[in-house]
């Protein structure tokens, strides 16, 4: 139950960051400057496996498309804009031809993503809240409990 955004991906693998995954720790504890501008819940979040010491931070930003529109990754070294925020300690990768084989597995489903997930403030539902936005037979995996001998 793990939403990804995928940051950049080409023939030498793929970067991503998990979306729904909060920590305990603040933003103010790591990166106090840009605290206020951090979407609530206002704590780190953990991007994924590997690096935790590399801190992402994606940032709402109109003008911007990439990775996707509405949103931006931000160089943290800077000075905060004002923007909201989300920061991330560490990543999700791929190496070389990994996700495609992933992808072809059925590991993944490949969705459009919204600047809404990015900045929700509810991670804990993002996932079902993904999968209720595709509709169709998609949507009804949102209400699968989490041990399907349950069901």
């Amino acid at each position: 139950r793990t939403v990804i955004l995928v940051l950049t991906h080409d023939t030498s693998g793929a970067v991503g960051v998990v979306l729904n995954r909060p920590s305990t720790s603040s933003v103010a504890e790591h990166l106090p400057d840009w605290a206020a501008c951090a979407a609530e819940p206002s704590v780190v979040f953990i991007g994924g496996p590997v690096e935790f010491e590399v801190a992402i931070g994606l940032e709402a930003d109109p003008a911007s498309d990439d990775p996707i529109p509405g949103v931006r990754v931000t160089d943290l070294a800077e000075m905060p804009s004002g923007s909201e925020i989300r920061i991330f300690s560490g990543y999700s990768g791929w190496g070389e031809g990994q996700l495609e084989s992933e992808l072809s597995e059925g590991a993944w489903m490949v969705l459009e993503p919204a600047v809404s997930d990015v900045f929700d403030p509810q991670p804990g539902e993002m996932w079902a809240d993904v999968l209720r936005r595709q509709g169709g037979t998609t949507a009804m995996l949102a209400s699968y409990p989490d041990d399907l001998r349950s069901n």
